[in-house]
């Protein structure tokens, strides 16, 4: 693959920043509207991240302690650099030609996960990137929601809003990332689900190479990122002042080790940041800020 991307990466880098700056000032919004009287509302804390090795680097932004969130982070990144031996086995397990003889890259994308303050008010994750390499590129992200007290009408209307983004871009795409989500959001060691599910893509590049199917993917990418604020933000305002027991506070503890033992152990955006060098604090930002163990 010979295409010059360089205008292409920019303005995917962009355009995930941008998503970013979208999903933080809604947030705040939320805590602003909760705050007590003569309180000061909660607000994200902005520090920037370095990859290790150099080469580019992004965002963390996180907001702890909140009426509404106990902690969420929003991060943004942009990285390139070589990929080291374990991650050019991995990415050639994959089928993506030429890491023997280049293993540069290239990635950019924006990643988030909200632990909430009330029991009732269901845990998010959701992230969308894009990945390069000389020899192929990819976009890839989905959202699935987490709750520890679960509702049935949350669960469909956020379904709704994930299936509505990729209806408009072609009706196999739900049924297919759905199914993916349920697969890769399993916990194995548990026999369980980590959440109710969402959507999950990768290695999105319909075009395989051959033909540009750039354009088409990056839209739906960005289709997906879109959904996510009208996806969750309605069952934030629905549930967060709904009250709650110590036994709802210990269930969501209990629930947060399940989504903890995930993401140390299965999750493939964990390792692939910690072994390419991203910042460590950004990396494991996705942690909640207190679980429990039974």
């Amino acid at each position: 693959m010979n295409q010059d991307f360089t205008a292409r990466k920019a303005e995917a880098a962009l355009w995930f920043r941008q998503l970013r700056d979208r999903i933080v000032e809604a947030f705040e919004a939320l805590e602003t509207r909760a705050a007590p009287p003569g309180c000061r509302p909660a607000r994200f804390e902005v520090t920037p991240t370095t990859r290790a090795e150099g080469g580019g680097g992004g965002v963390m932004s996180v907001l702890r302690g909140g009426q509404i969130f106990e902690k969420v982070g929003v991060n943004w990144s942009e990285v390139h650099g070589t990929l080291g031996e374990r991650a050019q086995k991995a990415m050639a397990a994959r089928g993506v030609p030429g890491m023997d003889s280049d293993p540069r890259f290239w990635a950019s994308g924006i990643s988030l996960v909200a632990h909430m303050a009330n029991p009732h008010a269901p845990a998010v994750h959701m992230n969308t990137r894009m990945f390069w390499t000389p020899g192929a590129w990819w976009f890839g992200g989905g959202a699935d929601l987490n709750p520890c007290l679960e509702y049935a009408e949350d669960t469909a209307h956020f379904h709704a809003q994930m299936q509505a983004a990729c209806d408009a871009h072609d009706p196999g795409y739900y049924p297919r990332f759905k199914a993916w989500a349920d697969e890769y959001f399993f916990i194995p060691h548990r026999g369980r689900a980590r959440g109710v599910g969402g959507i999950f893509f990768d290695d999105l590049n319909t075009g395989g190479g051959a033909r540009d199917s750039w354009d088409a993917d990056f839209a739906f990418t960005r289709a997906v990122g879109e959904a996510f604020l009208p996806g969750f933000v309605p069952l934030v305002e629905r549930r967060c002042t709904t009250p709650y027991s110590d036994t709802d506070r210990e269930a969501q503890l209990v629930h947060r080790g399940l989504y903890a033992e995930y993401n140390l152990v299965y999750d493939r955006g964990t390792k692939f940041g910690l072994e390419t060098g991203h910042d460590a604090n950004a990396v494991l930002m996705s942690l909640p800020p207190l679980a429990k163990w039974i």
